[in-house]
């Protein structure tokens, strides 16, 4: 069967720049295993299938795979399925609103041209051990922040976030995948999110490492950026008048994802970007 497929870029408005998911816009009929064994052929961080709704009030179902394992939420892949549904004219937003569902419920997302965001599932923070912070500081290769100290995130994906306050240290790291991919397993969590600050930007520099998942190093992450932004409002890490900023990632692996993220009057985190098809045609399954 001859099925509808898009690879779109997010964060970037330039073909090869961004962060790759693709989207499978047919995948009624496709059981859990052949989604899992396309996720595996594409080897990208994320494969997606758009489905029919199932809950009151959803646009379409969602589901999302790593070349490893399913999971229940992704920022990146959430909106670039958003965009590749759009663009093939799948779905319409409802003032300037779309929603998702997914792993972990309904997920709104705001539509504005090429421009998409969606508003972070309510993160819940967890400290580690001191055992734990060690093991992650023998990993990167480099001390992390004790004043903010490292914390798991969760907000339907786990990511332990960790802060080195230059971004120019941020961008040295070589971590041990090895030891990572143990600690993961361990933890239960999906990598590390490691960020720093860009000098007199009021910018930061992101890196993420997923190798229990199959990604060494992932070129823009949504999830893992939405995490940062929970860890910064947790420890205060932003001036007061601060609603908004840019993060940057993906510089080590040829990519120049940008992301934006917002915070609301009550608090509330949204991350979005610019998205792009690269790859536009038929997936033969």
């Amino acid at each position: 069967m001859s099925r509808d497929f898009k690879i779109v870029d997010v964060f970037s408005s330039t073909p090869l720049k961004g962060n790759p998911v693709a989207v499978v816009l047919d995948a009624d009929g496709l059981n859990t295993t052949q989604m899992q064994a396309i996720a595996g052929w594409t080897n990208l961080s994320e494969t997606t299938f758009l489905l029919p709704p199932t809950q009151p009030g959803a646009t379409y179902k969602l589901r999302i795979f790593s070349p490893r394992n399913e999971l229940d939420f992704a920022g990146h892949p959430t909106l670039g399925s958003a965009f590749a549904a759009l663009e093939a004219k799948r779905v319409f937003p409802t003032e300037g609103k779309i929603i998702q569902e997914c792993g972990v419920g309904l997920v709104t997302l705001h539509v504005e041209d090429t421009h998409l965001s969606l508003t972070l599932p309510e993160p819940k923070l967890k400290a580690v051990t001191e055992e734990t912070i060690s093991e992650i500081e023998t990993i990167l290769g480099h001390s992390v922040s004790r004043t903010a100290s490292p914390v798991t995130v969760n907000t339907g994906i786990v990511w332990i976030v960790a802060y080195i306050p230059d971004a120019k240290d941020v961008l040295t790291i070589k971590p041990n995948l090895e030891r990572l991919t143990a600690l993961s397993h361990k933890l239960n969590v999906t990598g590390v999110t490691v960020f720093g600050d860009k000098e007199h930007s009021g910018e930061i520099e992101v890196r993420t490492f997923a190798p229990a998942c199959g990604i060494e190093e992932d070129p823009v992450c949504g999830s893992g950026n939405g995490s940062v932004a929970a860890f910064r409002q947790h420890y205060k890490l932003l001036e007061k008048q601060v609603t908004t900023y840019i993060a940057s990632q993906g510089q080590k692996v040829g990519r120049n994802g940008k992301i934006t993220v917002n915070y609301s009057e009550d608090g509330q985190i949204s991350i979005g970007g610019s998205c792009i098809t690269t790859v536009d045609g038929k997936l033969n399954i």
